[in-house]
């Protein structure tokens, strides 16, 4: 197989040297010098662009581009020096605008200069590594005219001058300062940061200390934010006026640091007119200024946050341990409300609703609510008093706000058991007296908590609903076997059968029912237990209530409304004129602590004192006497005679309410602890304490002496053991 060779083709140089006239260049650069002359004397019309472009590309052509790009320079060199020259003769404020003149005249002729060298700039400039033709211009007009020693320190004092004269309220020309501002510029951004920014930061940061320390001295709070937000957007504005963007950032960075950063603490803490002063009259528009302004600046929302903090703790403080204010609960959770809602809207209007303030708001309420033992109590007394009567005629919108209120301070609670416990016991008594607004009112707050706390700790509560229900439709059975001849004249009954592990747990307390009443709860007795097969019937007198007719002096007639143990009194009264404290006792064997208050809401409270006592006083004594009130009168035909009865615990129930409370947490605790052994199987004491809290503390928060008491416990029953040589590890036993 042959292979063809490949024929290579050889471009040779032309063999005739082509001979120049020996003073071609000289002659050519003497026109093109003479046009760059007739152009700066703006003499350009009368030339031929077309033929002095022509005449420089032969140049370049001709291996004269070094010769052509002196020239220009040399050329234009000696024409800025005059152009200085006429600059520098121009007095004060025609300083600017011969320099600004000169300056588009100087732009025109470079860009008429460019077109005639267009070819050496392509081919020329970048084969030899020289400036191109404009950026030439813009580096000589730097150097002979920015730079000259004449004009560079006059250009820098008039322009800050100028700001400065604009700062302090006159009118300057904006147009001239921003062309000459750009000027620089475009002289590049090393020129205009040299020659202008940085002196202009300077003399600026200056200008706001020295501002800034006058208005302090003489300024609220709230006049002190206004003027330094005015002189933050002044320089805003003179940024997109006539400086480069770039400086945005850095001037209003001085401004910051000088009028804001500077004086921060003592903004905050100015007397009568910072922050907490601002907190409490609802200052709005002041507080989203220092938000505003603050924030713009490191540490700045942080300061605002712990002073508002700080305030709010101290302040709820005050509210939650004054003894005045404990003296009403309702009132004491609604200031609670009141405060809660007042800061929400602050940080809503004037903190841009921003999420670290709110759990600052949160946290400062969590430290003081509980700073309170009665907090869940008080809070449960309120749910019950807007439940029983607050809620009446108020739209379903209003209803679910308020619930809505009520489960943001449950959040707070470290103790929710306790608030159960007061909860399940209101919620008993508003059910069993039907005295509830709204049923379903009840149900949207148990679904609320059911939401927030799971269902165990609601089902109880539901336990409540669903025997209310079920008594309604054994009521209904029962009086359906009941003949006419049966129930003839004998007292109407309505019993409410409850659940034993639903309800609060209550005392079995022994009262003598009247014998009229004695017969009917048999026959129901009797119907329940026939129709229910291994169930158990206890009466619950003391939370029952009866409507009486009674008829008094002159032939009155009333309906009185009256508790159950109300009731077993005043019937005593219907075969006796005058019975003595301890005749009634014995004869209804109502306990004592109860028994007073009956009589004290009977005989005591004026408009209801169906009872007379003698001797007259507010306290039952033991040898007091009671006397049936013929002269009992009432405008009203239904009178409800309510039990005195404070609507705080008395100081034993307190403490027996803590102590059910402690022994329901027993078992929990040692449940939780059971369940972390069983995942981890060895622990140490430290690690078993905090998994536990962690477990628990949306319930309450679990003391480590009780933990400790509990492990102790779990121990003496085999569910753990100590290791034997690390006293402090435990081991799960299976």
């Amino acid at each position: 197989m042959s292979t063809q060779k490949r024929k290579n083709f050889k471009i040779e140089a032309f063999k005739h040297r082509v001979e120049l006239d020996p003073k071609y260049a000289e002659k050519t650069w003497k026109i093109l010098e003479h046009a760059i002359q007739e152009i700066y004397n703006h003499n350009a019309s009368g030339l031929s662009f077309e033929e002095l472009y022509r005449n420089a590309y032969n140049m370049v052509l001709h291996k004269y581009g070094e010769k052509l790009y002196s020239g220009l320079v040399t050329t234009m060199t000696w024409h800025l020096k005059e152009i200085s020259k006429s600059i520098e003769a121009a007095h004060g404020g025609l300083f600017l605008e011969e320099l600004n003149r000169k300056w588009g005249e100087h732009n025109k002729a470079l860009q008429m200069i460019r077109d005639i060298l267009m070819y050496m700039d392509r081919t020329f400039v970048p084969s030899y590594h020289k400036t191109p033709v404009h950026e030439l211009g813009l580096n000589l007009w730097r150097d002979n005219i920015i730079h000259s020693t004449k004009i560079q320190t006059r250009l820098l004092n008039t322009l800050l001058e100028l700001v400065h004269r604009e700062r302090t309220g006159e009118v300057i020309n904006r147009g001239l300062m921003r062309n000459i501002i750009k000027m620089l510029m475009d002289l590049g951004a090393s020129v205009y940061q040299e020659d202008f920014e940085k002196p202009f930061l300077e003399v600026s940061a200056n200008f706001y200390s020295v501002e800034s320390q006058q208005f302090i001295e003489c300024c609220d709070c709230g006049e002190y934010l206004k003027k330094a937000e005015r002189r933050l957007n002044e320089e805003m504005e003179r940024v997109s006026h006539y400086l480069d963007a770039k400086s945005e950032a850095k001037i209003t960075n001085v401004v910051e640091r000088e009028m804001i950063a500077n004086h921060m603490q003592r903004l905050v803490h100015m007397e009568n007119s910072g922050l907490v002063n601002m907190l409490i009259d609802d200052k709005y528009e002041d507080l989203a200024r220092m938000y505003s302004l603050f924030r713009r600046v490191p540490d700045g929302l942080s300061t605002i946050r712990d002073v508002m903090t700080s305030h709010l703790r101290e302040t709820g403080k005050q509210l939650v341990t004054d003894p005045e204010r404990l003296k009403d609960p309702v009132d004491f959770v609604q200031r609670l409300l009141d405060e809660k809602d007042k800061h929400d809207k602050i940080i809503n209007l004037a903190f841009n609703n921003d999420k670290t303030f709110q759990n600052a708001l949160n946290s400062s309420f969590e430290y003081f609510i509980n700073l309170n033992p009665r907090s869940p109590e008080f809070i449960s007394l309120f749910v019950d008093d807007k439940l029983r009567k607050g809620l009446k005629g108020v739209s379903e919108e209003d209803v679910e706000a308020v619930l809505d209120k009520v489960m943001m301070l449950f959040r707070y609670l470290q103790e929710k058991d306790v608030f159960e416990k007061y909860y399940k016991q209101h919620l008993a008594k508003r059910l069993l007296s039907g005295k509830t607004v709204s049923d379903d009112a009840e149900r949207s707050l148990i679904l609320k908590l059911k939401t927030e706390c799971g269902y165990q700790f609601t089902s109880k509560l539901e336990g409540m609903f669903t025997d209310m229900k079920t008594s309604q439709d054994t009521m209904h059975g029962f009086y359906a076997c009941q003949s006419p001849e049966t129930t003839g004249d004998s007292p109407t009954l309505a019993v409410q059968v409850l659940t034993t592990g639903s309800w609060p747990t209550q005392p079995s307390t022994t009262c003598n029912l009247p014998v009229e009443i004695l017969g009917v709860c048999e026959k129901f007795r009797t119907y329940y237990l026939g129709t229910h097969t291994g169930r158990r019937l206890s009466w619950q007198t003391n939370m029952g209530t009866a409507d009486l007719k009674a008829t008094f002096g002159k032939g009155q007639k009333h309906e009185l409304n009256v508790s159950t143990y109300q009731m077993c009194i005043l019937m005593l009264f219907n075969s006796s004129d005058c019975l003595n404290y301890r005749e009634i006792e014995q004869a209804t064997e109502i306990p004592a602590s109860d028994l007073k208050r009956c009589l004290q809401s009977l005989a005591c409270v004026k408009g209801k004192n169906v009872l007379r006592k003698e001797p007259m006083s507010k306290d039952i004594g033991e040898d007091d006497a009671f006397f049936f009130n013929d002269k009992f009168s009432s405008k009203f035909y239904k009178v409800k005679i309510g039990t005195v009865v404070a609507q705080k615990e008395s100081e034993p129930e307190k403490q027996e309410t803590r102590q059910r409370v402690e022994e329901d947490r027993k078992p929990q605790i040692e449940a939780a602890i059971v369940r972390i052994m069983k995942s981890r199987r060895v622990l140490d004491h430290n690690n078993i304490v905090a998994e536990v809290t962690k477990q628990l503390q949306s319930r309450f928060l679990p003391n480590p002496v009780v933990i400790k008491k509990r492990i102790e416990s779990l121990i003496e029953r085999e569910f753990l053991e100590r290791d034997k040589v690390d006293r402090k590890l435990y081991r799960y036993l299976a």
